[in-house]
């Protein structure tokens, strides 16, 4: 049995870069941007009025003011400015030539003769200026990043409308065991519904991978062979779950090996989630989980998910926050690193939800994320400071 931290070191090792392809923009949220995304222009790519006023001379200010012109938003000023002169101007409208500053259209009485007057004792400039937001050649994204709406705007500014992004992951997913039934067939006494395949299934889309079901296979060599070779064959990565503890049929590590993968780990000193596999044949890879529904999916948050942001080169692809907790933790074993589900309270502080084990199918529904107890520690005190994995 090996630590958390030496099975996601061993997974970092073996992790590889998947190729890239180019999407439409409209088209790449969840996508994990290959390149570096680079402004080709200035913004504001000319100094701008940020109000609705009249565009003049500060050293007018006192004066009566000539409007030589209206500008919209869109057009170019055809006037200078000159001595005791300005133009109306609407919010986002280029400045012309001579003006220095905006008044606001509040404080402007208007006079007879197409002319104003400042009422107000001072004002803002009220512009802004060229290249005060975004300069030419400055990084916008980083390569490394998934694309959300807040990227799709810095993408369309750029003109970035075909960007580089990695290939996704396509994953295949077997169940395993005979008391498992598709969700739709009401269980016999000894029997319970498949609820692993389609968390992972859910876990994978929203993670920006491609995933495929390949059914449930029964606890017989020749059927679980079946399955492995289909889904090696078609995918980058194979998830099986159950038939990977000691059991009499628990066959999956043998099957595994016998179908040209070998193990890297089988057993993890965490909770839940000690008997994970994780294996490689060339570069198609597999994690066997535990066939508990909260065990796989600790299992997929900390093990798979490090594994396919190494495929996708994405960067930061955990949410880890500091907080305290407003009740204590408490357990009895601490051999291994165990994962507690909870939840914020109306206080913004944590506390678990309740839990009755990995077998606990609904508990993570009730949970916000999830934090650990360490190896060698029964409690964690009511104010402590811990970390929490957004989920």
């Amino acid at each position: 049995m090996i630590s958390l931290e030496d099975a996601i070191d061993i997974i970092k090792q073996n992790k590889y870069l998947l190729g890239t392809e180019k999407v439409d923009f409209r088209e790449s949220v969840n996508r994990i941007l290959r390149e570096d995304v680079i402004s080709d222009i200035d913004m504001p790519p000319f100094d701008k009025s940020a109000m609705d006023g009249y565009a003049c001379r500060r050293e007018d200010l006192s004066n009566e003011l000539n409007v030589v012109e209206i500008i919209q938003a869109g057009y170019e000023p055809q006037k200078k400015i000159g001595k005791n002169e300005c133009s109306k101007i609407m919010t986002g409208a280029m400045m012309p030539e001579g003006s220095d500053c905006v008044i606001v259209i509040e404080e402007v009485e208007e006079l007879p003769g197409n002319k104003i007057k400042f009422k107000g004792e001072k004002t803002s400039n009220n512009i802004c200026v060229i290249g005060e937001d975004v300069i030419l050649g400055q990084k916008l994204v980083s390569s490394g990043t998934r694309i959300t709406a807040k990227e799709i705007a810095s993408l369309a500014l750029c003109g970035k409308v075909n960007p580089t992004v990695s290939k996704k992951p396509k994953i295949g997913i077997i169940a395993t065991g005979d008391e498992i039934v598709e969700p739709d067939l009401i269980p016999k006494k000894s029997q319970i519904r498949n609820t692993n395949s389609y968390q992972l299934m859910a876990q994978c889309f929203q993670f920006g991978c491609k995933p495929k079901y390949y059914g449930i296979a029964i606890d017989a060599e020749d059927e679980i062979s079946k399955a492995i070779i289909k889904a090696k064959e078609e995918n980058d990565l194979v998830i099986i779950t159950g038939g990977v503890s000691t059991g009499d049929f628990d066959l999956v590590p043998a099957v595994l090996i016998k179908n040209g993968f070998k193990i890297l780990f089988d057993q993890v000193a965490i909770q839940p989630g000690k008997p994970t596999v994780f294996g490689r044949d060339g570069n198609k890879f597999v994690f066997g989980m535990p066939g508990n529904p909260v065990s796989s999916f600790v299992c997929f948050e900390i093990f798979v998910k490090e594994f396919l942001a190494g495929l996708m080169g994405l960067n930061n692809h955990t949410r880890i926050f500091k907080m305290k907790l407003a009740k204590e933790i408490k357990r009895k074993k601490n051999k291994r690193l165990a994962w507690i589900p909870v939840k914020i309270n109306p206080e913004g502080k944590i506390e678990p939800v309740e839990y009755h084990g990995s077998a606990h199918i609904n508990a993570l529904a009730f949970a916000d994320g999830i934090t650990s107890i360490p190896i060698g520690v029964n409690e964690i005190k009511e104010g402590s400071v811990v970390d929490v994995r957004q989920i």
